[in-house]
């Protein structure tokens, strides 16, 4: 079960001219919950994530993480307030090794202070390196570790883009589709992680995804979105018996 409400969406509008992405969204994730959003293409699950995290400033509504609006915030202020996400389509850097892109997810927590940071660059460095190897090795990415990410499988760079959002050390992880592209074995392999991730980091996780089996594994709840609008929410078995979910979802 869940703790306190860590993150609070209420009615959140989105449109561009005439097209309503978002048509008045209401959403809650206690702390230590995993939550999927799933939905058809083109139901606004993209959207919501862009919105919460500061990519896109919504129409109306809300958003607040830990009792405070996220809204107006550039997407770095988001991921110092404690909200990391994932991309489906990958955002690395593919001339720099596995490390040193797990190294930028660190960026945040280096010193401000320069003449500070100047004193202490050798044991900050190291800190922030501990923790990259932690995440390396949590991901099973060691042999991988100092090979540039261009040169790596489509299946390491999905978890390279995981280990660099977790390297910020999220409160809140939002995962956008973290199995699209994957065959069924790293599908199975992605999924563990994801589930472990809340045990080992302490980390909330909502995620958008379109596989149906792979988010019934992860989420206690699910909430669906079809056309920009909530159509239900629930447990998986409740939300796989919803016969809008199987008209809208499933396509039958």
């Amino acid at each position: 079960m869940g703790g306190a409400s860590l993150l609070q969406v209420q009615d959140l509008a989105l449109r561009f001219g005439g097209i309503t992405a978002l048509g008045g969204v209401s959403l809650s994730v206690a702390e230590g919950e995993t939550v999927a959003v799933i939905g058809p293409n083109g139901s606004g699950k993209t959207s919501l994530f862009n919105c919460i995290t500061g990519l896109y400033k919504p129409t109306s509504g809300a958003v607040a993480f830990r009792g405070e609006s996220l809204l107006g915030l550039s997407p770095d202020r988001v991921t110092a307030r404690g909200v990391a996400r994932t991309f489906q389509n990958l955002r690395l850097f593919l001339h720099m090794t596995v490390l040193d892109n797990l190294m930028l997810g660190r960026h945040l927590h280096f010193q401000k202070n320069l003449f500070f940071a100047a004193l202490r660059l050798r044991d900050e460095e190291v800190r922030h390196r501990e923790r990259c190897e932690r995440i390396i090795d949590f991901l099973d990415l060691e042999a991988w570790r100092d090979t540039q990410v261009g040169s790596c499988p489509y299946g390491v760079q999905k978890r390279v883009e995981l280990g660099r959002a977790l390297a910020t050390e999220p409160t809140l992880l939002l995962l956008d589709e973290p199995v699209s592209g994957l065959a069924a074995e790293e599908k199975d392999e992605v999924a563990y992680w994801i589930h472990e991730i809340g045990g080992r980091f302490k980390v909330t996780v909502l995620l958008v995804e379109h596989d149906l089996r792979v988010a019934s594994r992860l989420a206690g709840r699910m909430i669906v979105l079809d056309q920009g609008l909530k159509l239900t929410e629930g447990t998986p078995q409740e939300v796989q018996r919803h016969p809008g979910v199987i008209r809208a979802y499933l396509g039958h």
